[in-house]
């Protein structure tokens, strides 16, 4: 899911500045910088969240065996 949109935004904010970069267009380079960055952060916050929910399931699995 989470991972889906975070490479959707990484590809179209690679090509909005490679098509920056061909035209000139300084802003169009740096929207596609920003866009590519949004990914980048998009897919840190998903390994985040799985690595938390691990981490819970984990912990919880501990308390059921000592119960």
């Amino acid at each position: 899911m989470g991972d889906d949109n975070s490479a959707m935004d990484k590809a179209k904010g690679k090509a909005k500045e490679m098509m920056g970069k061909a035209t000139g267009d300084d802003r169009k380079k740096g929207e596609g910088r920003a866009d590519q960055a949004k990914g980048k952060a998009k897919g840190a916050l998903d390994d985040a969240k799985g690595q938390a929910e691990g981490m819970r399931d984990s912990l919880k699995n501990k308390g059921d065996r000592s119960s």
